[in-house]
């Protein structure tokens, strides 16, 4: 799938992410793809991002349109020619945007359901509600910007976490055929990270027991992006693998 350069600003993104056994996660995920390990753990979580200005490169910013979005992502990793390849595995995409999600898929990359969000930001703390339209989805995550992440965290610091999600920039999202995956890459002009303490946490993903069973997977840290001038770029899909998991 092939779409001109998407230009704009990201007002506000929160990457809520969790650590998870590493043979748990493969569990879940689709052949070519495998977990990335750090520290003897996977990294799963939520990215809870709104949008502003969104638009072709070449159009004006008085021409864009906002959104609130949610991506549930794996970091991942596969083999491509002979060489490993780093990215995100992307099993669901959520919006409350109505033209997103009937474009999505099919004019751009991904699908995207329909979900209401719910959002209060106050000075320096956020909580952000996300429930699927179709009820096969909830996130909720609230907290305040903090000087530093958990020392619990499998991330020395946040420097150290913002390097490893700068690096996750390419995605691969669920298609409605099988074994094919949408591509789509992240540019961002002006990277900037902050660490976020989290307050409350809850994924109906990551906390389903049929994926990951008691114990396999625990909350980690959250970071917070804001006011990050961007590009998205398609990229080739993968194609075709075997159905099933691994």
């Amino acid at each position: 799938m092939r779409l001109p350069a998407i230009t704009g600003i990201i007002d506000r993104r929160i990457l809520a992410n969790y650590r998870v056994d590493p043979d748990s996660m493969a569990t879940v995920l689709p052949a070519p793809f495998r977990p990335q390990v750090v520290d003897g753990y996977a990294i799963g979580g939520i990215c809870l991002i709104r949008l502003k200005q969104i638009r072709p490169r070449w159009f004006p910013a008085s021409w864009g349109f906002g959104s609130e979005n949610a991506a549930h992502r794996i970091a991942v990793e596969w083999d491509s020619n002979g060489q490993a390849m780093q990215g995100v595995y992307i099993p669901r995409r959520d919006t409350n945007s109505k033209l997103n999600s009937l474009v999505g898929g099919r004019l751009f990359p991904g699908i995207h359901h329909h979900s209401q969000f719910s959002v209060a930001e106050q000075g320096e703390q956020y909580s952000v509600t996300m429930e699927s339209s179709d009820g096969a989805a909830k996130v909720h995550v609230t907290g305040a910007v903090a000087p530093s992440i958990p020392t619990s965290s499998v991330f020395a610091s946040v420097e150290s976490a913002s390097e490893f999600f700068e690096r996750g920039s390419l995605g691969y999202s669920d298609t409605k055929t099988d074994g094919k995956f949408d591509g789509l890459e992240l540019e961002c002009q002006n990277w900037r990270v902050e660490a976020l303490q989290v307050d409350a946490v809850e994924s109906s993903y990551f906390e389903d027991p049929t994926r990951f069973p008691s114990g396999s997977v625990e909350f980690d840290c959250a970071l917070l992006m804001r006011d990050v001038d961007h590009e998205w770029h398609s990229r080739p899909d993968l194609c075709c693998w075997a159905v099933g998991k691994r």
